[in-house]
């Protein structure tokens, strides 16, 4: 078998150097492919040999099939085949990134329509006298973090602590002073103005605003690098070639066409240099795209607990229930400092209007990113994750897979080397990046592109987003820290501390069992799925599962236990 593959191997070489030793008599072979590529009009396409000297790349001693006009075709053709192989080399991770990118604000934005619901929902069958006043608060709150989300810059702290300092006038008038409807403006200013002094919702802003900056800021980010992913990949698919490697490479593709060797293909070794010569700026991208991927998945894997997104809104309606619950066992404090503040307010009952949230419409096209009930975000995360790592080297080692994929010959057969058909290329191959291009013996590379170093400036930028070095408020997002995952099954407690909400809030530690079903929202209207288990400081629980419509007495049981709990912890 050896034996008859070097004869045949013989064979090709003796036919191809007969045709580039002078014996071409017919330009028909070329006319074909030229024709079959479509690379221009075959007007003025010689039909026998001609002397070229005219061509200022592929020349030759012996007479060609070129034309100064087709030289020029051929390397458009070149430059053009080469970015198409380009794209095609890079499609799969492009794909990749850019459908999880899609993917990913998708469900991010379904979470804050959830999220938004779960909140409708309390106020309209817990707290249903305020729901209608209160339902353009919550709006805007969440409004504000997709806004955050989504890229512009805004301060979560602010927006937090903006959702409760105009929540604190609904609830001092329909839940402290009930019956008081209808305060004037400069009343209900007044009480927003006081919020911060008084503090009517104990640490429950304070804890809310730390959530959210450690959750929505790593989401956040993480949508951007996706973004700037897609950019990289488009901006390296269409780089601008230097003249020299335009040169190089229809040296390389097409050259051999104007002797006649349409089914000629390029040495290993002499393609390596050409496209390594070309691709050598892109290849400094290497270094920096696998930095890139390495801090998107330690990033990845440090958002659970209070760092996932899916975790912090969904249970956002807990919490507010809990600065609900603070505020009204603190009433008749809480109305005494306001009287010293603002001075007693003017009573006009009214009647309190309906509530108007249709949760049924607004639920309509919410779904959750998978309807497998254990496909969680974080899971999301780790999976794409697991296959953008297949990609880490890239741009290391893409003019190689070029070369061995694509355009060069295979080993052990006759292929150019840039002026004949050879049986193998004798040059010196040189590495790949700017540096190893000192020595290569086909491209000259001058120096670096500056497209190529806006793109790598912006990795660098986006790596320390990633790792958290831009933003040292939140310590490198508290890489340090473990916990049990990013599951909602989690308890808070074991991914915080007491700023955190595990203790110190209205209801104590808080555990929530979340049950996604196929329309993406809890069953039923009345969020009977989320179990919350409420843990007195004595060790007894009680179970609030439907806490979001339970009835007039079972809110005051809990209030009642509320308060003994207190007094006996006071006493």
């Amino acid at each position: 078998m050896g034996a008859k593959s070097l004869c045949l191997g013989a064979l090709v070489l003796l036919l191809l150097r007969a045709a580039a030793a002078g014996e071409l008599r017919s330009c028909e072979d070329a006319r074909k492919v030229f024709r079959l590529r479509q690379l221009g009009p075959l007007r003025g396409f010689p039909q026998t040999p001609r002397a070229g000297v005219d061509l200022q790349v592929c020349s030759s001693k012996n007479p060609t099939c070129c034309t100064k006009k087709m030289e020029e075709r051929y390397q458009a053709a070149a430059k053009q085949d080469i970015q198409q192989v380009l794209q095609t080399s890079s499609a799969m991770l492009k794909f990749l990134i850019s459908r999880n990118a899609a993917a990913f604000q998708e469900t991010f934005e379904m979470l804050i329509k959830l999220a938004e619901n779960y909140t409708s929902t309390l106020f309209c069958n817990t707290h249903r006298n305020m729901a209608v006043e209160a339902a353009t608060h919550v709006q805007e709150f969440f409004t504000d973090i997709g806004l955050f989300i989504f890229g512009t810059d805004i301060s979560t702290e602010d927006f937090v602590n903006r959702f409760f300092d105009t929540l604190f006038p609904v609830v001092y008038s329909h839940m402290i002073n009930p019956g008081l409807r209808d305060v004037s403006l400069e009343y209900a200013e007044c009480l927003r103005m006081a919020t911060r002094d008084i503090r009517p919702f104990g640490n429950v802003p304070k804890i809310v605003a730390r959530q959210m900056g450690r959750s929505l800021l790593p989401s956040r980010t993480f949508l951007q690098a996706l973004n700037l992913g897609i950019e990289v990949i488009n901006t390296t698919d269409h780089l601008h070639f230097s003249k020299d490697c335009s040169r190089a490479l229809l040296r390389m593709q097409y050259c051999p066409h104007c002797q006649g060797l349409t089914l000629s293909k390029p040495c290993m070794g002499y393609c390596l240099n050409v496209v390594r010569g070309c691709l050598a700026n892109m290849a400094e991208v290497d270094l920096h795209w696998q930095g890139y991927i390495q801090s998107l998945e330690e990033l990845s894997s440090a958002m659970h607990g209070t760092y996932d997104i899916e975790h912090v809104l969904l249970n956002f309606h807990s919490l507010v229930n809990d600065a609900l619950v603070q505020a009204h066992i603190n009433g008749p404090e809480l109305s005494e400092q306001v009287n010293k503040i603002c001075g007693p307010p003017v009573r006009k009952p009214t009647q309190s209007p309906g509530c108007s949230f249709d949760q049924n419409k607004d639920n309509q096209g919410l779904k959750m990113f998978s309807r497998d009930s254990e496909e969680t975000l974080a899971n999301r995360r780790k999976e794409f994750i697991g296959h953008l790592r297949l990609y880490r080297a890239f741009y290391g080692g893409l003019a190689d897979q070029l070369c061995a994929n694509e355009l060069a010959a295979a080993d052990g057969l006759p292929c150019w080397n840039g002026e004949d058909v050879v049986r193998s290329y004798t040059h010196r191959v040189v590495g790949s990046g700017i540096k190893a291009q000192s020595g290569n013996p086909e491209v000259k590379v001058k120096g670096t592109d500056p497209v190529i170093s806006q793109i790598i400036d912006k990795l660098k930028h986006i790596i320390q987003l990633l790792q958290g070095k831009s933003f040292p408020k939140y310590d490198k997002w508290d890489l340090q820290q473990t916990g049990s995952g990013g599951s909602v099954d989690e308890q808070i407690s074991g991914d915080c501390d007491d700023e955190d909400g595990c203790e110190g809030s209205g209801s104590g530690e808080v555990k929530r069992v979340l049950k996604i079903t196929d329309s993406g929202m809890p069953d039923k209207t009345n969020l009977s799925d989320v179990k919350q288990i409420h843990q007195a400081s004595d060790g007894s629980t009680l179970d609030t599962t439907g806490a979001g419509c339970i009835t007039m007495a079972d809110y005051m049981t809990f209030m009642l236990i509320s308060l003994v709990t207190l007094f006996l912890s006071l006493w």
